[in-house]
């Protein structure tokens, strides 16, 4: 019996742990989804949440009798603020005047009640274990479940669960241990009766939202979207959206519009030609990031390419631009083509191992949003990608837009500068992001774009090209830092003058 009510026990400390670490990764992962920069929101979350544990902890000494009651009510409660969290942050995003004060509200109630739980246990558990016995098992089981929960959360409960699931299931795990402390000390407890009715009705809710995911995370998309939602998947990386109108499809990843279908032959247009044209007979080409197969689809209509490269790290989305009928149709079946070879790695590691050259090279990544994303543009990139390049080849990068973010936009011009590139920047108006910026770069000294584009483009030609080179008295050239790994300048920039724009 001794025996039994020590495995029990240490058993719950095994599942408040990994419950615990779930709900604060739900947490950090839905505000990088949903507010940017993921550096800093984990770091913040990882705080505030801590620092709630510790007030916990302190508030647990008010707790003087009935310690498995108080423990089970405790559970019960954790078990319904993290069950729900993500739900709640869904609902909440853009539907309340600060966001943040509602997400550091429930991290900092989920860590106060998770701090709670610990000393609870550890004073329940101070009668049958010496007290050197009792640290080093309570902690090692706490430590335990935080390691499980660590791994699994990106590599299984993520990708097949998602964000909603993922939070209910643990919310359920807390919710079971209550209710078996229930049964088990049923004879100790005088409130037996509320305890288990208020467990039974937690499990009821979280089942009910475990089931009902998928009508959940719809209704709250739609509240955040303004077409309707033909397509929607949590991959390991991001949130993969495609809406629908009587007009177009728009293509969303984690809430951050990536193309409209009524204007991206503009973007892709613009992004391909004007490099390819400055390279004399191309035939192998570098995409790295552009997922949607659309640069691609622009690549292979020059008759000379012979092999294309694509290597983007999301497998979800170049699964989902090969096999969507709408989506082939859009692309072409660029990815289907044998000429084309596609790599689901990470683009940085990718290009550090390769040891092949490209005529050209796409740089087709997302808005330097985060420190992940910046590393992709920073002057230790550019000097791996210089070596990726056939002497007469040249390589093109989208920027974001020089008109909202100037800084940003001439931080990747001067950081391509930085490495020994010829820079040639110019700009294009895409309707659905306004005037956008690219970049030009050859490690040749001098280069040309030959102003003879394909007859078949439906934006592109030599004049418009000429135009796209200049830059209005609004939108001239500025110097600023070098993106670099350990300043990532290019970040900042970007966050201030985006939040100044949307603000």
């Amino acid at each position: 019996m001794r025996v039994n009510v020590q495995v029990l026990l240490l058993f719950s400390v095994f599942v408040v742990a990994t419950c615990g670490l779930v709900y604060e990764l739900v947490a950090g992962t839905l505000a990088s989804y949903l507010l940017g920069d993921s550096v800093t929101q984990f770091s913040t979350i990882i705080g505030v949440y801590l620092f709630s544990m510790g007030i916990g902890s302190y508030l647990s000494r008010y707790f003087n009798r009935n310690l498995i009651a108080w423990f089970i009510q405790v559970e019960v409660l954790v078990a319904l603020v993290g069950g729900f969290s993500s739900t709640l942050l869904f609902l909440l995003f853009d539907r309340v005047t600060s966001f943040q004060i509602v997400l550091y509200m429930l991290v900092s109630l989920t860590g106060i009640l998770v701090g709670l739980e610990i000393p609870l246990i550890m004073r329940i558990l101070e009668d049958r274990f010496e007290f050197k016995e009792l640290v080093s098992k309570v902690f090692t089981f706490d430590y335990i479940g935080a390691l499980l929960a660590s791994v699994i959360f990106p590599l299984l409960l993520v990708p097949h669960l998602g964000l909603l699931r993922t939070s209910f299931f643990f919310g359920l795990l807390n919710a079971g241990v209550a209710l078996w402390l229930c049964f088990y000390f049923s004879k100790e407890n005088r409130w037996i009766y509320f305890l288990r009715t208020s467990c039974a009705i937690s499990i009821v809710a979280l089942v009910a939202g475990f089931v009902l995911s998928d009508r959940i995370l719809a209704f709250t998309e739609s509240l955040s979207y303004a077409d309707k939602i033909i397509y929607s998947v949590q991959s390991p990386y991001q949130k993969i959206v495609l809406t629908k109108n009587d007009r177009e499809f728009r293509l969303f990843l984690n809430g951050n519009l990536q193309f409209s279908s009524s204007d991206e032959y503009r973007y892709h247009e613009a992004l391909v030609h004007p490099g390819l044209n400055s390279v004399q007979n191309p035939r192998k080409v570098l995409v790295l990031g552009g997922g949607d197969g659309l640069a691609v689809r622009e690549i292979l209509r020059y008759p000379s390419i012979e092999k294309v490269v694509l290597v983007d790290l999301d497998q979800a989305v170049t699964k989902l631009f090969s096999s969507h009928e709408v989506l082939k149709n859009l692309n072409q079946q660029a990815l289907l083509s044998k000429k084309v070879q596609v790599i689901n790695t990470d683009a940085f590691q990718w290009l550090k191992n390769n040891q092949e050259q490209f005529d050209f090279v796409v740089i087709d990544f997302p808005d330097p949003a985060n420190y992940a994303i910046g590393k992709l543009y920073s002057n230790t990139f550019y000097k791996v990608l210089r070596e990726a390049i056939t002497p007469g080849g040249a390589a093109v990068i989208q920027a974001t837009s020089p008109f909202v973010a100037p800084n940003a936009y001439w931080c990747v011009v001067n950081t391509l500068a930085s490495c020994g590139f010829t820079t040639l920047p110019y700009h294009a108006h895409v309707p659905s992001f306004g005037d956008w910026g690219f970049v030009l770069a050859s490690p040749q000294q001098k280069f040309q774009v030959n102003g003879q584009f394909l007859a078949q483009l439906r934006y592109l030609d030599k004049p418009t090209f000429e135009q796209m080179q200049v830059f209005p008295k609004d939108m001239p050239a500025r110097q600023t830092e070098i993106n670099k790994l350990n300043n990532q300048a290019l970040v900042r920039y970007f966050e201030d003058e985006w939040a100044s724009y949307l603000n």
